[in-house]
């Protein structure tokens, strides 16, 4: 008897007072469990949000990007958008300045005035809309801008590679050339 007296008072010792300290000392083991697995939640959570705020940094980056090139372009196609129509007018400032030169001989000075006129008007009108006329006599050729259409053998040295006359003006519209000038040069 002296086993199931011994039982007995085991069963009575774990009270339960007893159970709560078990149940306490379990939770406290179970504490730090918790605590590093939430660190590694948060942890886990804030790369994610590193990583998510990265990407919306990038896409907003390349967003403004985006509406940047777009208007540029934009920009770029409103200069140029004349660019056919100008490359059409242009022989007729040409047969203007032929036309002048022809009358600048001629008796009929009111002919003259009248063509003056309109093609003092033609020519500020293309001015504004962004046509320039290059400026060649005399400069150096440069395959960009120039059209040689055929070469004089030049009397010195240094007037190799200069142009000699322009036989066709070349023009810009902005910056952009529209029509290369043709060109006689020295070789």
């Amino acid at each position: 008897m002296s086993t199931d007296t011994a039982n007995n008072a085991t069963e009575i010792n774990n009270t339960p007072a007893d159970a709560n300290q078990n149940q306490t000392e379990t939770a406290t083991n179970n504490q730090p469990e918790t605590a590093t697995e939430n660190n590694a939640e948060l942890t886990l959570a804030q790369a994610e949000a590193q990583t998510y705020k990265d990407k919306f940094v990038r896409l907003t980056a390349e967003f403004d990007n985006y509406k940047r090139r777009t208007l540029r372009e934009r920009m770029d196609l409103l200069k140029t958008a004349n660019a056919d129509l100008m490359i059409a007018l242009l022989p007729v400032l040409d047969d203007f300045d032929r036309a002048l030169k022809a009358l600048s001989n001629d008796a009929n000075q009111q002919a003259l005035e009248g063509i003056t006129i309109i093609h003092y008007k033609f020519k500020q009108l293309l001015e504004q809309k962004g046509l320039k006329a290059m400026d060649c006599d005399g400069k150096p050729f440069d395959v960009d801008l120039h059209e040689a259409i055929t070469q004089v053998p030049a009397a010195n040295e240094s007037q190799s590679n200069t142009i000699m006359e322009v036989v066709e003006k070349g023009y810009f519209l902005e910056d952009k050339v529209i029509r290369h000038a043709k060109v006689v040069v020295f070789q």
